[in-house]
């Protein structure tokens, strides 16, 4: 829970503040002073002299009322000094910057533990140990230097790392990135990335709460809490940036199924992301560039103008663009030839438009007016604009500036000089605005924004169709032992769940291989039962025609090591597609589609969702498949019904939530014709 003491506090102890600003609480105390706190303002010294101005006190025992404690005291002095803030002072507010608590072992766990216990018996809001601080628009509340600005118009920053808030508050301050509050949760031993979530989607109010969140995770601990606050936050009209780290899966266990090899913890994540509406990233530089992004008004399209005075960075951002879905069109026609008019000779408008590096203000502001009002094709610009020491860009800039708020189409200033053009920058995001030092960095960011879902709805979830039979499925998972089911279960679970599939029979013995063959109707597939990965052994025979054929392969596929039988199905044709799901700890169900047959693990090229997965999801899902030509139909190829295909991977979404002791399950291939998708071939493992 996150109390008002914490986010406005009256009044403010520093517990260890001192006058020395190399200290954290020496330099906590300049912060709240030089932004100006207006409440009361309190220090705790050994020494009890006034610091800084500031009324000192020798101990806690001598403060009066407080509201919020700033602690910056060795570890195990931390305790004690709050448990008589929280009992005697009233305090409900508390910021500990000190580390040497679990991260450090068992005896500061057991300290760390004793903070939390006092806190939650007051009913108080704790941030940290081992963290920066807090910092919103009444206090300042961290000990790094220097201060990001802090506006109403600015980002919420949400970080379990207090290192990566300072790189970001570096990256930031260059670009004119503001922030509305930043919560540097550490050990997060009460509240963390998922409690402050949860404060700002409950007291957010469209026009006045920050709009833009940006979030730095090492550990989801509660997937279901972040994506509920997350979700509701994108549906208010919220945007988010994050990222993720601790991606690699070294010492990850090797997986038995197809699915456990594609829907990987990182890929869960992915998942989460999607489902809420996150805009997922990879490194300081690119969070702080969507961001910037996401502050101002987003293009309309996704077609872009280039326009520079420096060829190569033109040309760089033109590839970034292109390469990841947003599109650089050509720019052509009389009002083109009009505007080439204006500029140098040697200019070019085709798209980059590049008005050469002695292009003047007044050049810069006739392209701009012409993709405003000319060029229909273009949604939006990004003007690279850089010094070589040779001169001022002041009036560039001063045209930007303007043009970024005339209200035509979103204008992005990439401005690669903040060496040479140090004031000059400083003068443009001194007014408000956001500049971009890297066009590469800009132009993934861009497409990123453009290319993510801002909120996929929560409507439709559940099963299209034929309803799951619930009690069908139960029977079967409660009568079962752990490990892989045998084939007959497996049968009866996508039949319960209402995934059609493809006749087949299981045999004993080469006769009544036969005589299954002859019922099912020639030509067969024969395959081994008890094998997981039949293919890697021979344990696939395709288009087994006489009784003969299938007593030979009969004895050749029981002869494999571990074999129990041998499975039979009639041979058909079609375009072989993969659905599946993964139970992932906390996160629950992923559930997964691709491409299938051997390719599932040789193209890994699979869509993945949290479930539960509604249509509207699922379809999504297939259509960021790379292959989904092919399941549109290729070079004379019928297409497979999208609106079947997703029927079935929401039917595995209902079937994992009507038993949630499913482990993994595959169902590889399903072969697709036209509006028929059977399941060919099916594995499932349970794990009570």
């Amino acid at each position: 829970m996150i109390r008002k003491e914490l986010i406005a506090p009256r009044s403010i102890v520093v517990v260890g503040g001192s006058g020395d600003v190399r200290k954290p609480g020496g330099r906590v105390l300049r912060n709240l002073l030089d932004g100006g706190y207006r409440g009361a303002l309190y220090a705790v010294n050994p020494k009890g002299v006034v610091v800084e101005g500031v009324r000192s006190f020798c101990g806690v025992e001598g403060l009066p009322a407080v509201d919020l404690a700033i602690l910056a005291i060795p570890a195990a002095a931390c305790p004690g000094a709050v448990e008589v803030l929280a009992r005697e002072k009233g305090t409900r507010g508390f910021i500990v910057f000190s580390a040497g608590f679990h991260e450090e072992g068992a005896a500061g766990a057991a300290l760390e533990a004793a903070l939390v216990r006092t806190v939650n018996g007051v009913g108080g809001s704790l941030v940290g140990p081992n963290c920066i601080g807090v910092l919103t628009g009444h206090y300042r509340g961290i000990f790094t230097s220097p201060v990001p600005g802090v506006s109403p118009g600015g980002v919420d920053f949400i970080t379990g790392s207090g290192a990566v808030a300072v790189f970001v508050f570096d990256a930031a301050m260059q670009t004119g990135l503001r922030f509305s509050s930043v919560f540097s949760v550490g050990n997060s031993a009460q509240t963390g990335v998922e409690e402050v979530l949860e404060y700002m989607d409950r007291s957010y109010c469209p026009g006045v709460s920050a709009r833009v969140k940006m979030v730095y995770v090492e550990d989801i601990r509660c997937p279901g809490k972040f994506l509920a606050h997350a979700s509701s936050l994108a549906g208010k009209g919220a945007r988010l940036a994050a990222i993720k780290a601790g991606r690699s899966e070294a010492g990850r266990r090797a997986a038995s199924s197809h699915t456990g090899a594609l829907a990987s913890p990182d890929g869960a994540v992915d998942a989460l992301f999607r489902k809420a509406g996150i805009v997922r990233c990879y490194s300081r530089s690119e969070l702080v560039a969507v961001a910037g992004i996401l502050c101002g008004e987003l293009p309309r399209g996704k077609s872009m103008a280039v326009i520079t005075h420096a060829g190569g960075p033109g040309v760089m951002l033109t590839d970034t663009l292109s390469e990841n879905g947003v599109g650089v069109p050509a720019i052509g026609g009389d009002k083109a030839s009009a505007l080439l008019g204006k500029l140098y000779p040697g200019s070019s408008v085709s798209n980059p438009i590049d008005f050469l590096a002695t292009g003047t203000a007044g050049q810069l502001s006739e392209i701009i007016d012409a993709c405003n009002n000319d060029f229909a094709e273009v949604d939006g610009m990004a003007v690279i604009f850089g010094s070589p020491g040779l001169g001022g860009v002041s009036e560039v800039y001063d045209v930007i500036s303007e043009k970024m708020g005339g209200g035509g189409k979103p204008v992005y200033p990439v401005m690669p000089t903040v060496i040479n053009s140090r004031e000059e920058i400083g003068a443009f995001v001194a007014k408000g605005h956001v500049m971009f030092p890297d066009e590469v960095v800009f132009g993934h960011a861009l497409a990123k924004v453009l290319n993510s879902s801002v909120f996929l709805p929560c409507e439709g979830q559940g099963v299209s169709g034929r309803a799951i039979d619930y009690r069908g499925v139960r029977e079967v998972v409660e009568g079962a032992v752990d490990g892989y089911l045998p084939p007959q279960s497996v049968q009866q679970l996508l039949d319960a769940a209402g995934i059609a599939r493809v006749g087949e029979a299981v045999a004993e013995s080469a006769e009544g291989a036969a005589a299954a063959a002859e019922q099912l109707g020639f030509p067969v597939v024969m395959k081994v039962v008890g094998v997981v990965h039949k293919s890697d052994v021979g344990g696939v025979s395709l288009d087994v025609r006489d009784g003969a054929a299938v007593r030979k392969e009969y004895e050749r596929l029981m002869g494999i090591p571990g074999a129990t039988g041998v499975l039979l199905q009639p041979l058909l044709g079609g375009v072989q597609l993969f659905a599946g799901a993964r139970r992932e700890g906390s996160f629950g169900h992923v559930v997964v589609c691709g491409l299938g047959g051997i390719f599932v693990e040789a193209l890994r090229d699979v869509s993945v969702c949290l479930s539960p997965v509604s249509h509207y999801e699922a379809v999504d899902m297939i259509r960021r498949l790379r292959g989904y030509k092919v399941i549109q139909g290729v070079r004379g190829q019928a297409p497979v019904s999208e609106e079947v295909f997703a029927d079935i991977v929401v039917r595995v979404s209902g079937l994992c939530a009507a038993a949630p002791e499913i482990a993994e399950m595959d169902i590889n291939p399903l072969l697709g014709a036209g509006e028929r998708i059977v399941a060919v071939d099916a594995r499932i493992r349970v794990e009570k």
